[in-house]
């Protein structure tokens, strides 16, 4: 049911999806995904380029995917490893759910959000200058991998 459901997905997606995000199975596992996410023209996140994975487990979609952004950003949705913070991504997921059903909460980034949106979206900018363009260094910009034992999905 798994493949079926997936292959169904990457066609939808396929044919829905804006020009700005890209996906798909790595070396053709349609269990595991790769996705890319342009920065809107009209955010902090303008100029970014930023990689997601996301995982599917074999029972899906009956139990929901994971779904980490491997590259940093500075967001209330995302947490420091990565993880984006979502109810129907953990308890709330159902079958009825598509992984396009995932819209992109950190509490202190939200906070921040709130309450000095000016603070946030300078910030939001710096992250994505900093780890979501082009150049030379590019360890800073993914989140390690030991880290991912303490997301909100484990």
């Amino acid at each position: 049911m798994a493949l079926k459901r997936l292959n169904k997905e990457l066609y939808d997606i396929g044919c829905n999806l804006p020009s700005s995000i890209s996906t798909g199975p790595i070396d053709d596992d349609l269990f595991h995904w790769q996705a890319t996410i342009m920065g809107p023209s009209d955010s902090p996140y303008s100029g970014g380029i930023f990689f997601l994975d996301i995982k599917f487990p074999r029972d899906y979609p009956f139990k929901p995917p994971k779904v980490r952004f491997i590259t940093r950003i500075y967001h209330p949705n995302i947490n420091h490893n990565g993880f984006i913070y979502l109810d129907i991504l953990k308890d709330q997921w159902s079958p009825k759910f598509f992984i396009s059903s995932a819209n992109l909460l950190d509490p202190d980034i939200t906070n921040l959000f709130k309450n000095n949106r000016n603070r946030y979206e300078a910030t939001a900018r710096e992250w994505t200058r900093q780890y979501a363009n082009k150049r030379k260094d590019k360890k800073k910009a993914y989140v390690k991998n030991d880290q991912t034992s303490s997301s909100s999905f484990d």
